[in-house]
């Protein structure tokens, strides 16, 4: 596997995982949706993507997105890890890891507080891996979702 920052060109691989990505969470397939949601948020630079590819056929097996935050508290940038996939054929090879390791790499060098993620709460695969990078579960706040 290798991963890498995402350009314009890796743009259809990246939505049509996206879309994958989607429906795994319950929403209906939208590919031109996806293509123009990613397209945007480059355009944009309001996210910066990660692909990783299968080194020996170049296939795009997962991707990682980044949205920028800031913490008014400690008055510095931050990064909201708000996407990880990686195809059901493809997991447990290494790519979520090395997807993990290029935002760690990317936000050191952005010099931000940190990256900042949530899962579901039955997720154990993924909180373990979360865990083993250094993540910790913040104990000290609730978050809130206004739903409009």
């Amino acid at each position: 596997m290798h991963v890498c920052q995402a350009s314009v060109s890796d743009l259809e691989d990246i939505a049509a995982l996206f879309d994958e990505y989607r429906m795994f969470y319950m929403q209906e397939s939208d590919l031109e949706g996806a293509w123009s949601f990613l397209s945007e948020r480059m355009a944009l630079a309001e996210s910066v993507l990660f692909v990783a590819r299968n080194q020996e056929t170049n296939q795009a097996v997962g991707f990682a997105q980044l949205y920028p935050s800031f913490s008014s508290v400690s008055m510095q940038r931050l990064f909201i890890l708000n996407d990880l996939f990686v195809l059901h054929k493809y997991r447990k090879q290494g790519a979520a890891r090395l997807m993990l390791e290029a935002a760690r790499t990317y936000a050191v060098d952005m010099k931000v507080k940190g990256l900042e993620l949530s899962t579901s709460k039955d997720n154990d695969t993924a909180q373990r891996l979360y865990e083993q990078f250094g993540y910790e579960k913040d104990l000290e706040f609730d978050h809130y979702f206004l739903r409009l």
